[in-house]
């Protein structure tokens, strides 16, 4: 899987960066001489880790104190703010200029929506076939949902892929799950959804106040000269906001898992079961992103486009999804396993990308200056 996603390697140009990274550190290290090398590295890899790390805790706080803290996580209208206000501050900062070259150039976007939308749910049926009867279900229900509201676009920018791309895909594919998913539903498992939250009406609605709404506020608030050139400086704070609003999507998450797994019978919490389950969705997550990675590469898109593709064509929404599992009556352990690994492993994915596009922008720079 490494050789699939890295963008561009050779082995002088490893021995490069290598170097240049070693003469950086030991520049700063000169640099600053009362600052012990200790507390450096402390700082350096929290600086790094600062994410992953408030992950791990925020899951851990949620599963374990799930029965606590489920007023808070059943507040739908908390909830929906915190995805608004993740759209606002992605879309503070992005020109409607990058907007507008994604949609005239629209092949990335819809290469990631024909994975999103078609091979997933295609490879999620193959290997739900492999599963215990009372899990299979419910990894065809996650995988039949939409690209994510917001956190596609959050680690799109933070691998330092081209957000416009991903935001394009939330909108097209939440558009159309309402006709979409519960026609792969209906092949794969036979039932039908009968759920008015999953009508046209709602789907539109929610669309439009938790994507649509924020953004279009953020761009009339960019025709003030000052304030847009604010946001465009204050990228990287209001991308780290956004994270912040991330984590608090994965604490909904997690517990609601928590919750059901105080509440699952037997058959659901055997080892086996759950592990052949975990096992399951991330493969699938996994197999997705590597499969955007390789096409978008094999179409020569750009190393933004191709870390959007990725992303996009491999995340999946939690609110639709739960919201399917229990119309159909399904265990909804696969669709929130899949909302929490997915944020897990792409925040690894996600650093990877981003030291990557640094470390050519390093090599660039010494090429530049011989």
């Amino acid at each position: 899987m490494e050789s699939c996603l890295t963008l561009d390697s050779s082995l002088p140009r490893f021995q490069t960066i290598v170097r240049l990274r070693w003469a950086a550190t030991r520049t700063k290290i000169v640099a600053s001489p009362s600052l012990p090398l200790d507390a450096d590295v402390v700082k350096r890899f929290l600086t790094q880790r600062w994410f992953l790390i408030a992950l791990f805790a925020v899951l851990a706080s949620g599963i374990t104190g799930a029965n606590l803290l489920e007023p808070i996580a059943a507040n739908k209208a908390l909830r929906d703010c915190v995805v608004a206000a993740v759209l606002f501050l992605m879309a503070l900062p992005l020109e409607a200029s990058a907007m507008w070259r994604s949609m005239s150039r629209p092949w990335p976007p819809l290469l990631a929506v024909a994975i999103n939308f078609g091979l997933l749910p295609l490879f999620a049926w193959a290997v739900s076939l492999g599963l215990d009867p009372v899990m299979a279900p419910g990894l065809l229900v996650a995988a039949a949902t939409p690209c994510t509201l917001a956190s596609a676009s959050v680690w799109t920018r933070r691998a330092g892929g081209n957000d416009s791309v991903s935001i394009l895909v939330t909108i097209f594919t939440n558009a159309t799950c309402f006709f979409v998913t519960p026609l792969w539903l209906l092949a794969m498992t036979g039932k039908t959804i009968d759920n008015p939250d999953l009508s046209l009406s709602k789907m539109a609605m929610k669309l439009g106040l938790l994507v649509v709404l924020p953004m279009i506020l953020a761009q009339f608030l960019r025709l003030h000269k000052p304030l847009a050139s604010w946001a465009t400086r204050s990228k990287p704070l209001l991308s780290v906001c956004a994270q912040c609003g991330i984590l608090s999507m994965v604490f909904f998450g997690a517990v609601r898992m928590g919750l059901r797994l105080g509440e699952a019978d037997a058959t659901e919490l055997a080892p086996f079961t759950l592990f052949a389950m975990l096992v399951a969705v991330c493969t699938v997550h996994i197999t997705m992103l590597v499969t955007g990675v390789w096409l978008a590469r094999l179409f020569r898109f750009s190393r933004e486009d191709q870390i959007a593709v990725a992303f996009a064509s491999s995340q999946k929404t939690l609110m639709v999804g739960l919201l399917m599992a229990m119309s159909l009556r399904v265990s909804i352990l696969p669709m929130v396993t899949y909302h929490v690994m997915q944020l897990l492993i792409d925040t690894l994915i996600a650093d990877h990308f981003r030291r990557q596009g640094e470390s050519e922008s390093e090599l660039k720079e010494s090429g530049d200056a011989r």
